[in-house]
């Protein structure tokens, strides 16, 4: 057993929650408490009934998220949003989110995993916001067919393969998520092949007039790696059992 307060001043040092500049929405930290104890740690993608749901059954107590509660804006308590609520009370389940300190991070971030995940070395930082990097650039020494097929294995075939750049790219960018407002800043960093989680349609015609490798592997997938990461951590640090609560979210 271990302290809620214990485990959250970890993972509020250990990804610097509170030091970068987040979405308001984001509310990075710990969103809702519990009875003040742990037995065992969990970690999801995405805060809902369903994940928050599965976790109680498996007997977690602490949930770390890396979109929180309250994505969507303010919303009443009331109907399905009550019942969520009452669940977690019910439950003894306590939710602590961290957003863009899981996609920046150079450790234990999204695209840091995903990076160590297909053997690409980090070589530089892209894309700042509010004073943070939060793409990577990476080192990459074999050919673009080489690139998809590591993608492929890590995420499955069902990722879109866009290719229009370089046949032997060596660098390449990873924002986890959305990437729809990272496209433009690729070949600024001397690459033109990026890995990312989601794409709107016109990116395709764009990759082909600007001669850009995109590979697009769902915003879901590309965003397990770094709750996971922290949660395992947290576990290990408070000798507690850990579980990762998958919702097989197709986007």
């Amino acid at each position: 057993m271990a302290q809620l307060e214990d485990i959250v001043s970890f993972c509020d040092t250990r990804a610097r929650t509170h030091e970068i500049v987040d979405f308001r929405e984001a509310l990075n930290g710990l969103q809702f408490a519990n009875n003040g104890t742990v037995l065992k740690i969990g970690a999801a993608v995405d805060s809902g009934s369903i994940p928050f749901q599965r976790a109680i059954d498996a007997g977690i107590e602490l949930l770390i998220v890396h979109h929180g509660m309250f994505w969507n804006g303010s919303r009443r308590i009331v109907g399905t949003e009550y019942d969520k609520y009452k669940a977690l009370i019910d439950g003894n389940l306590a939710v602590y989110a961290c957003h863009l300190p899981l996609d920046a991070h150079p450790e234990i971030g999204n695209a840091a995993c995903l990076a160590q995940k297909i053997g690409a070395p980090q070589s530089g930082t892209f894309l700042p916001y509010e004073g943070t990097d939060l793409g990577l650039v990476c080192s990459w020494e074999c050919d673009r067919s080489s690139l998809r097929e590591v993608l492929e294995d890590a995420f499955g075939t069902g990722i879109s393969s866009i290719e229009f750049g370089s046949d032997n790219p060596n660098k390449i960018c990873i924002v986890t998520g959305s990437g729809n407002s990272v496209v433009d800043h690729v070949k600024a960093t001397g690459a033109d092949t990026l890995i990312t989680g989601e794409l709107k349609q016109h990116f395709y015609t764009i990759a082909q007039e600007e001669g850009l490798n995109l590979y697009v592997c769902g915003h879901y997938a590309t965003e397990t790696f770094g709750v996971d990461a922290l949660a395992k951590e947290a576990a290990a640090k408070f000798d507690l059992p850990y579980q990762f609560i998958a919702t097989d979210c197709p986007l």
